[in-house]
């Protein structure tokens, strides 16, 4: 018996393939995009974890110096005799041209197991690397980057992040211009019990945990909590095509569950038939949406590596490797979403009596009885969303706030749309538009899916789209005041770099020293910049907050400038106090805006930077002077000091390199958006060519009263750009919504900055064109099939349904 019913329920597919490949490729896309997104995160957070395993930070205990200063030759030897057995490494970023290579320095002889590279040593190569000129650890990918006289040996190894390159700390010293500084001391696991504090012996030292997770984890946590909610979003969207393609699918075999019950079939054997079904179809669905994920994935990821090289500097491989607790998730989620999508319309062959299915009405009326509960439920989420807006606080609080506001648009969709029609129908008098109208709200549970689906697409569309655009704007703006230097060079060495201020004097109108220092500021890694009293920062940096001797305060040194990003992590405002590395205090003369940026930065008078920190790098200047004679200075430039040209920016090369970096970032929430509008489109197709095989019931009796099928036609393809008309005008204010979310609450949780909100009404014409015109070619195959309708098909409606 079950094996005879399990026939019977298969054989629908049989007869409508399209269905089938609409279901199934519904299911893959949805999985596609999820796994392609979770294959990303899981490619960045193992790049992560090795970043965290380098020098044991996963696992040893640090000293570090409280006030973020180096750590003197002196404390580390007198922490040695003392008992502790530590191993010194320093760290720092050495430029090498275009390229910026985080050095780090060991010594290999104290450094824990835990700790040490595994390579370092292997074949005999301890001796060259602790004696000169020494060897210089880095990945394939690095050693083919980096080229120089002053550079040691290269020597290749798997273990290493791309960017990163390790040497014993005597060289790296030196390579550094830091000699005799120490930035990290490594504790060895097991020391001898009852030695005295780290405070005690070196006073401002302090012992720091090890960190698990990691620094740059933790930094990128928003990043890639975006990015999930957009695969989640993608796969949402996907799930309405299942769901409608079930649902649908149910509703046309109703009379084979009739028959089936009829015959003897119990209802708990029919719904464990149909649960097989899907099972199975989730599972095949899964496996070729892990697939098509892989591919997807492969294709974002350099774009995403990209952005968080560009955003936070984290170093990510632009290749994917197949990693079991994506792919694993990916066929879980399909799995889920297939029982999720079908739950509804199992209760309903469940619980509905006997002969019910087979009523041609039934299963709409029971589709049309859940109106009610989805529009209570919307109320519930917009003011559970509007409670979390006006007072909760987090990333968390942000994106829960997106879901409700999606959802709850969604779910009151299809309620504003039964109430629109049922007053265009009492509205109308012509007995055909009254008929529009009651059919157009018939159809409306088939469709409702679909439009619910296209609803959430065009929304992210339109709030994604406005707050890129907003960004755009305003990064555009903000490097224009940034960049106000019409050329930039950078010395390779210190003296270099006097012998360039002294020639560069008298030769161009301002030279501005760019020089910073790195250091932690309230617990976490900051940039501290010098900037010189001209009238360039004056005129042109963008302030937030100032007072009017903001400039004044600076320039004498009393006051320091901090990015919002600092602003707002630590709650500092105009005159707190401020402890920058080294213990030196200095009080909020300002904030600025700081686009782009994901660490906190301070900067000071130029005087006040060289006072407090003496050995900070003197190589980079911006250079004022006429537009008109950058070439020839940077030529002159080149031929006198044989600086390579990378070493020489002009702002619209560097403003141009900027925009590109923007660019990049959002390069993969365009792709995801034009993917989730794909999937949308394909919902609305999937629905439109399910429903026009039972459209003819409906559309019979008109034909026999006189419509010709050409004003049938006619009529569907106005139902169906009505239909996705009403669901644009539904979708702007959403849109409108979700980007202010995005740039006030989410942006801000994310990134530190608040950005102003634009408007741009053009970008929402052609979205509406897209729109219609993917409805349009949705409907072109259904449309087709019903303006080829034989006569005959129209009159055997009335011997096979009535």
């Amino acid at each position: 018996m079950r094996r005879t019913a399990m026939a019977a329920l298969l054989s629908h597919w049989r007869r409508r393939p399209l269905q089938l490949v609409m279901l199934l490729l519904g299911l893959s896309l949805a999985t596609a995009l999820w796994s392609g997104v979770q294959a990303i995160n899981a490619e960045a957070r193992a790049s992560y974890d090795r970043a965290a395993a380098t020098l044991g930070q996963d696992r040893l205990d640090r000293i570090v110096n409280g006030t973020g200063a180096p750590i003197t030759q002196s404390d580390y030897i007198a922490l040695r005799r003392a008992g502790w057995l530590v191993s010194p490494v320093v760290e720092g970023t050495l430029r090498l041209g275009p390229t910026r290579l985080h050095l780090i320095g060991i010594d290999p002889l104290t450094m824990p197991a835990e700790g040490l590279d595994p390579e370092i040593g292997r074949d005999g190569d301890l001796l060259a690397f602790l004696t000169r000129p020494g060897l210089l650890y880095v990945s394939s990918e690095t050693a083919d980057t980096l080229s120089g006289p002053s550079l040691p040996p290269l020597k290749r190894t798997s273990s290493l992040l791309a960017g990163i390159g390790m040497t014993d700390i005597g060289i790296a010293q030196q390579l550094l211009g830091r000699p005799g500084e120490i930035s990290q001391l490594i504790v060895a696991p097991g020391q001898r019990p009852g030695l005295p504090a780290v405070g005690e012996i070196a006073p401002g030292l302090v012992v720091k945990a090890p960190d698990a997770q990691g620094d740059l984890a933790r930094l990128t946590d928003s990043f890639h909590l975006n990015l999930t909610a957009f695969g989640f979003l993608a796969f949402a969207v996907g799930l309405f095509i299942v769901y409608s393609a079930i649902g649908l699918a149910f509703e046309q075999r109703r009379a084979t569950f009739r028959t089936l019950r009829s015959l003897g079939l119990p209802a708990a054997t029919l719904t464990g038939l149909l649960l097989a079904e899907l099972v199975s179809f989730a599972v095949i669905a899964g496996i070729a949406g892990v697939l098509l994920g892989y591919i997807v994935g492969s294709v974002l990821l350099p774009g995403v590596a990209a952005t968080l090289q560009g955003l936070y500097g984290a170093s990510v491989p632009g290749t994917l490797t197949l990693r079991p607790q994506w792919w694993a998730s990916g066929l879980a989620i399909a799995l889920f979403g297939t029982l999720a999508a079908a739950a509804q319309s199992l209760w309903r062959v469940w619980r509905m009596p006997l002969l019910a299915p087979a009523q041609p009405r039934a299963w709409a009326r029971a589709s049309e009885s859940g109106l009610r509960i989805q529009a209570a439920a919307a109320i519930a989420l917009f003011a559970v969303t509007i409670g979390l807006a006006a007072f909760g606080s987090g990333l968390v609080v942000g994106f829960s706030v997106l879901g409700g506001l999606l959802l709850g648009a969604a779910l009151l969709l299809p309620v504003l749309m039964a109430l629109f029609l049922a007053l265009m129908q009492r509205l109308t008098a012509r007995p055909i538009a009254e008929w529009f109208w009651a059919d157009t709200r018939q159809q409306l549970p088939g469709l409702s899916l679909a439009l619910m689906a296209l609803l959430l697409a065009l929304s992210a569309n339109i709030g994604v789209g406005t707050m890129v655009s907003s960004f755009r704007l305003t990064f555009t703006g903000w490097l224009d005041q940034r960049l106000a230097a019409e050329l930039y060079v950078t010395a390779r060495e210190e003296r270099e770099a006097a012998d360039l201020r002294a020639w560069l004097t008298g030769r161009v109108d301002a030279i501005l020293p760019i020089w910073s220092v790195s250091g932690d500021i309230g617990g976490a890694p900051a940039e501290v910049y010098g900037v010189a009293d001209d009238r360039t920062y004056r005129d042109n940096w963008p302030l937030l907050a100032r007072t009017p001797d903001t400039w004044d305060r600076v320039a004498e040194g009393t006051g320091a400038l901090i990015n919002e990003q600092l602003s707002r992590r630590d709650g500092l405002a105009v005159g707190d106090s401020l402890t920058l590395p080294g213990g030196w205090m200095t009080t909020v003369a300002g904030v600025y805006s700081d686009y782009g940026n994901p660490l906190p930065q301070v900067m000071i008078g130029i005087d006040a930077l060289t006072t407090h920190y003496p050995d900070v790098a003197r190589l980079r200047y911006g250079l004022r002077l006429a537009p008109a004679n950058v070439g020839a200075v940077s030529e002159a430039v080149r031929e006198r000091f044989g600086l390579p040209p990378e070493n020489l920016v002009d702002q619209a090369s560097l403003k141009r390199r900027s925009l590109e970096i923007f660019e990049q970032t959002f390069s993969v929430t365009a792709a995801l958006n034009v993917l989730t509008l794909g999937v949308a489109g394909l919902a609305m197709f999937a629905s439109l060519m399910t429903l026009s095989t039972m459209r003819l019931p409906q559309l019979a009796p008109i034909w026999a009263m006189g419509l010709t099928r050409r004003q049938l036609v006619g009529l569907e393809l106005a139902r169906t750009l009505i239909l996705a008309a009403i669901t644009l005008l539904a979708a702007l204010p959403v849109g409108l919504g979700l980007a202010w979310v995005l740039l006030s609450v989410v942006n801000v949780e994310a990134f530190g900055w608040q950005l102003p909100m634009h408007i741009f009404p053009a970008d929402w014409v052609r979205l509406a064109a897209l729109a219609l015109g993917a409805s349009l070619l949705s409907a072109i195959i259904p449309l087709r099939q019903l303006a080829a309708t034989a006569p005959s098909d129209l009159l055997k409606v009335f011997a096979n349904e009535r």
